[in-house]
């Protein structure tokens, strides 16, 4: 009998803006063994939403005693309700052989890499300040201070970007697509944060962004 190779655990994190979601989905599309891991939340089910599909619904004393236990990589509080990552899920999934997918903020991916040391962190960027700016105001559907605000907070996350492992800088959407997948099938060092080219990069885009 042939045994599972276990399957690797993959942190995504970037601003609003940089065309995070869009990736996403991009990359579960092409990579069949990759699995979007589903977070608990206390916050309540929304009528098409499903309870173990879109995330896993829980009373807020269900999600605490979890956290008691330490059963979470990550969580945190948004908007009066929380949100975590089960470690026992992430890694029953890893376990049969899936790679697992988890789109975070840097704070998130922070705690998970105190945990897990060999999750793979990958940050995305926007191509410029000028881009990312167009890119929030092409959604029409924000008022001009809370553009302001989104753009102040995804140039406060950008300044992150050095402690995750990988960087993939998301100007062309199907290139941004292909480094990604080739960061999960771990053959993506060309966007090593450390090295040369990518910190150029970024510290070009961060220079006019500052």
């Amino acid at each position: 009998m042939t045994k599972t190779e276990p399957g690797r655990l993959i942190v995504l994190a970037a601003p609003s803006g940089a065309g995070k979601t869009t990736l996403v989905h991009k990359l579960l599309e092409r990579e069949a063994r990759l699995k979007f891991s589903i977070s608990y939340t206390t916050r309540p089910k929304r009528e098409k939403e499903v309870h173990g599909e879109d995330y896993f619904f829980v009373s807020e004393g269900k999600f605490r005693a979890m956290r008691d236990h330490d059963a979470f990589l990550e969580s945190a509080e948004v908007f009066d309700h929380w949100y975590g990552t089960s470690e026992a899920y992430v890694q029953s999934l890893i376990d049969g052989g899936r790679s697992v997918l988890l789109e975070i903020d840097w704070q998130g991916a922070q705690q998970v890499r105190e945990r897990r040391p060999d999750a793979v962190c990958v940050f995305i960027m926007p191509p410029s300040r000028d881009e990312l700016e167009r890119r929030l105001r092409g959604r029409k559907t924000d008022a001009e201070e809370v553009i302001t605000r989104r753009l102040r907070d995804a140039l406060s996350d950008m300044t992150h970007w050095s402690e995750f492992e990988y960087v993939v800088i998301n100007d062309n959407l199907d290139k941004a697509a292909d480094e990604l997948a080739a960061i999960v099938s771990s053959e993506g060092t060309e966007n090593r944060a450390d090295s040369a080219e990518i910190r150029a990069q970024v510290e070009q885009i961060m220079a006019v962004s500052q």
